[in-house]
């Protein structure tokens, strides 16, 4: 983080005072808040690799591992 001189506090701290960010006040606005319950944490390395290969397919993260669900799931049916 850059280190700020006492005018430049002072000017940022004049903005948000002006400016306050804005909240939704739905309380679901966040991140977690809107995905609770669908976070799945996972190694380093299948984070890596599922970055990757959404990259190259140009989609998410999320659609890689839908397919890869549906794929599962069609094999053991």
């Amino acid at each position: 983080m850059p280190d700020y001189t006492a005018e430049e506090y002072d000017a940022l701290d004049g903005s948000f005072t002006k400016n306050p960010p804005k909240v939704s006040g739905d309380g679901k606005s966040g991140f977690f808040a809107k995905h609770k319950g669908h976070v799945i944490i996972v190694d380093d390395l299948s984070a890596d690799w599922l970055r990757i290969k959404a990259a190259a397919e140009n989609t998410t993260a999320e659609a890689i591992v839908g397919q890869l669900v549906r794929k599962e799931i069609s094999q053991t049916v």
